[in-house]
């Protein structure tokens, strides 16, 4: 082989390198992008934000008398408590849950428990498995009585005073 050959060999195996690089780095920044913390969407059900700020006070008052936190009393993690706000709770195996099950049975993104007025809800968000309260499963927002287990995955929550 003359000299040119391989002069262009290792020119092109050069190029090929740094192809290959470039691509790696592009899917690291897409997969890093992809997992940045994004700023909370709002559902359909849930109030605008103005109607918010003016039912916060009726809330505070409405749930001093209502449940307090969502407490684990099933599953890998029970005992485990969570203080409740005006904010859902999403409940899943994804890090960006609220609460997060290490659990092959719950989803990434499981359900969330959420309150609305004087009440709560728990909805299941397109779970592979599904989440029950008592024998029923719940599909939409369905209202959520304190003392009531919801088994998502292997795990059991309920609302607690």
């Amino acid at each position: 082989m003359s000299e040119l050959t391989i002069t262009l060999l290792r020119l092109g195996y050069l190029v090929l390198l740094w192809v290959f690089v470039l691509s790696a780095v592009a899917v690291l920044r897409r997969d890093l992008a992809l997992r940045a913390p994004r700023g909370r969407r709002r559902t359909a059900d849930e109030p605008s934000a103005p109607a918010e700020q003016s039912a916060a006070p009726a809330r505070a008052a409405a749930k001093s008398s209502g449940p307090t936190r969502l407490v684990v009393t099933a599953g890998p993690l029970t005992g485990t408590t969570l203080p409740l706000s005006t904010s859902s709770i999403l409940i899943g195996r994804a890090p960006s849950c609220t609460l997060v099950l290490d659990d092959d049975y719950s989803s990434s993104r499981h359900a969330r428990i959420f309150p609305q007025g004087d009440h709560w809800y728990v909805e299941d968000l397109g779970s592979t498995n599904g989440t029950y309260m008592g024998d029923e499963r719940v599909g939409g927002p369905t209202h959520l009585p304190p003392g009531v287990g919801v088994q998502i995955g292997r795990s059991v929550v309920e609302l607690q005073g």
